[in-house]
């Protein structure tokens, strides 16, 4: 079988490159040999770094939305030499597709989509009422045409360990008590988020049941962190860490609280149990892939919506899953562990 290297054009967000790492170790388990390249935005560098089925991570040409045609032929230019047998192109956009088709990879896999016709000559077909999760789509791009997705490989990010310690030193963290991870962002909108008044409560509740709380997110969620610490022990440390930083941290968690976010996905990728909270989406779409996990999802009559605030102006998918509910879930796992 040929062992010339694949490229795959990787997503633009951090859980749905989390999740695509459930393709890479299914190619790598049929193909143990074929280097396997990931085209991808510059931020998701160091987590392609913790993916040991990946050779390498190239920087994708462009912004996020930009067509850069001139950037991308460049690039293209650049990846010729590889020798790439096959792109496999997970985005379905125009734009996702043009690298592999400039550099002249003779096999471009991807869905129909966006008037891709010639960009991708190894067309699949997207049936979206069987390819109901978001890793379902990855995988059937590594799968033969008529194949039927199976198990799904839960991901698992490499722990730097040195580097943790390094971390923690850094930022005066010990564990010498359990640590639960509070993560209270969502890039795609607040109807995503559960109320920091209620992230608050439960990191009162934690504190007085003898664990430290660990707030984890980018400078954005600053705001966020310090509602949830105030007036208690929690420390805030969104924006202090970098996406390495986080992934170590984590780590050294037992469990971790979050929205429907990349950094959930992170955290059921090292390994640890996951407290998913979900409002406007659903888990059954993007759900943490680990079987270490406690979904809290209402199933109200309006969700799930996927608006970015609520429609209807009071969120109450978020709002009624209730602090109370949270701790004792936690507290039940831990003894059960």
């Amino acid at each position: 079988m040929s062992c010339q290297p694949i490229l795959i054009v990787g997503p633009s967000w951090v859980g749905d490159m989390v999740m695509a790492q459930s393709l890479f170790m299914v190619l790598k388990e049929r193909r143990p040999e074929t280097p396997l390249d990931v085209l991808a935005p510059a931020w998701s560098l160091p987590l392609i770094a913790r993916m040991s089925q990946v050779r390498r991570g190239i920087v994708a040409a462009g912004e996020h939305g930009e067509i850069a045609f001139g950037k991308r032929r460049q690039l293209a230019s650049g990846l010729r030499a590889a020798g790439y047998a096959q792109a496999i192109v997970l985005p379905r956009s125009l734009k996702a597709a043009l690298v592999p088709w400039l550099a002249a990879i003779p096999r471009r896999t991807g869905f129909r989509g966006e008037m891709r016709f010639g960009l991708i000559n190894d067309t699949r077909k997207f049936d979206a009422g069987y390819l109901d999760q978001t890793v379902k789509r990855f995988l059937a791009l590594g799968l033969e045409r008529d194949e039927r997705v199976s198990a799904i490989p839960e991901p698992r990010l490499h722990v730097d360990e040195d580097r943790q310690q390094q971390t923690m030193g850094r930022l005066g963290l010990t564990v010498d008590r359990p640590v639960i991870a509070m993560l209270p962002g969502a890039e795609y909108g607040p109807a995503k988020c559960w109320p920091w008044e209620h992230f608050q409560v439960l990191a009162q509740a934690l504190d007085d049941a003898g664990y430290s709380v660990w707030v984890l997110g980018s400078a954005r969620d600053r705001q966020a962190g310090a509602a949830i610490c105030a007036g208690g022990n929690a420390r805030n440390l969104c924006g202090e860490t970098s996406l390495e930083d986080a992934i170590d941290l984590l780590a050294a968690c037992e469990q971790a609280v979050s929205n429907d976010s990349g950094l959930m996905h992170v955290a059921a990728a090292v390994g640890i149990r996951v407290v998913a909270l979900y409002g406007s989406t659903t888990p059954e779409f993007t759900p943490p892939l680990t079987a270490r996990r406690k979904i809290h999802y209402l199933q109200l009559e309006c969700s799930p919506c996927f608006e970015r605030e609520c429609p209807l102006g009071h969120l109450r998918c978020l709002h009624e899953i209730t602090p109370q509910s949270v701790v004792a879930g936690i507290l039940a796992a831990d003894q059960q562990h």
